[in-house]
């Protein structure tokens, strides 16, 4: 059973940013893109890299450790390491977990 959970105030992220937060004991990257705002695990399922430290382009956030992308709309793989090409199983499968995100009076609901 899920539940939402603040994660902040709406006016404390700027648009194109991202950073690590926790909530209720999950440590997660909050991002702003657009004016929509992103949850998803903060760890790089490679080697635990801490994605909040990486780089934000759009929606895909690149692990700092390696490289490997991933996409915060759905936590999907872009890039594994080196590779482009991420139709392997294997490699799908490293996706990240997301999170539903939404505002409610000035506030950042993230469902856990």
């Amino acid at each position: 059973m899920s539940k939402l959970a603040e994660a902040g105030k709406a006016d404390e992220l700027q648009d194109g940013t991202m950073k690590e937060i926790s909530v209720e004991g999950h440590k997660l990257l909050l991002a702003r893109v657009g004016g929509q705002y992103y949850a998803a695990d903060n760890t790089c399922p490679h080697l635990r890299g801490n994605l909040a430290k990486g780089k934000l382009e759009g929606t895909i956030v690149t692990c700092p450790r390696h490289g490997s992308q991933f996409d915060l709309t759905d936590g999907h793989v872009v890039r594994w390491l080196k590779k482009t090409d991420v139709s392997d199983p294997k490699i799908a499968g490293k996706r990240i977990i997301t999170y539903n995100v939404t505002l409610q009076d000035g506030k950042i609901m993230v469902e856990i």
